[in-house]
């Protein structure tokens, strides 16, 4: 592309909206990219790449990755997401969904999705259960030790798995917490076979959970939905009997985000 060329095509982005187109490329591509790369992308300057990324960084909408270089989603731009996820149309849907779960199985369902350091609730419908796990929306649980984490964790590519249990304190919130990374590891291969990913007393004693993942239309995670019950009224092995609603009402979630 000669110089006129470059021109001609980087004029087609408008200058007050090339923030959000750079933003819109990270988040398409699912993974953190370099300056060069955005670059070649979006057929921008170096330097106008280079001056958007410090200004996205200094606010809060992009984070610089392990290497330093590259540039992922911050905390303002996942808050965005959860946000829009969370718009009342679609909220009121998947709420709905929820809602049928939640009757179906007799227990609490949840909705969350992975934070900087957990998982964060982002919806829940509550059991009508006087006895209840209390979990508000907005808290953020591990991903080591929580169904809706290790369902997060099964779902990274190995070397970025091994990147974070690299870096991650596999603190024990119970006796029966996986403190080992080559543990957890098994784990999540085998939750990768089974489809769903479990908590046995793991988080909470007293509390087993199971949960699936919510993916879009390219098959990258975006949410979990879990249910999680007390044991004296539910086993894991229990909740394990519905897989088939869970996975039924997964795929009603993910037509409502993909819609």
């Amino acid at each position: 592309m000669n110089q006129n060329e470059r021109a001609t095509k980087t004029e087609q982005i408008p200058t007050n909206l090339r923030l959000l187109v750079l933003m819109e490329q990270i988040a398409k591509e699912g993974a953190p990219l370099s300056p060069s790369a955005l670059a070649a992308a979006l057929d921008l300057p170096k330097p106008t790449v280079h001056r958007l990324l410090a200004t996205a960084e200094e606010q809060g909408f992009l984070q610089r990755d392990l290497d330093g270089r590259s540039f992922g989603p911050g905390h303002r731009l996942r808050a965005l997401s959860a946000n829009t996820l969370s718009s009342q149309r679609i909220r009121t849907e998947r709420l709905l969904v929820m809602k049928s779960l939640a009757e179906k199985v007799g227990e609490t369902c949840n909705l969350a999705a992975p934070g900087r350091f957990g998982m964060v609730y982002l919806d829940r419908v509550e059991t009508h259960w006087p006895l209840r796990i209390q979990l508000p929306i907005g808290t953020q649980v591990p991903f080591h030790c929580t169904a809706s984490g290790k369902m997060y964790l099964s779902s990274l590519r190995t070397d970025k798995l091994q990147r974070f249990l690299e870096r991650i304190d596999l603190e024990p919130k119970t006796q029966h917490s996986i403190t080992n990374a080559d543990r957890l590891i098994d784990e999540l291969q085998a939750t990768r076979s089974r489809g769903y990913a479990t908590d046995n007393e793991e988080f909470m004693e007293g509390m087993a959970a199971i949960a699936v993942g919510l993916r879009d239309d390219k098959g990258r995670l975006l949410t979990t939905l879990s249910i999680h019950a007390p044991v004296q009224r539910h086993s894991l092995e229990d909740l394990g009997c519905f897989q088939d609603e869970l996975n039924e009402a997964r795929d009603q979630l993910e037509d409502i985000v993909q819609s």
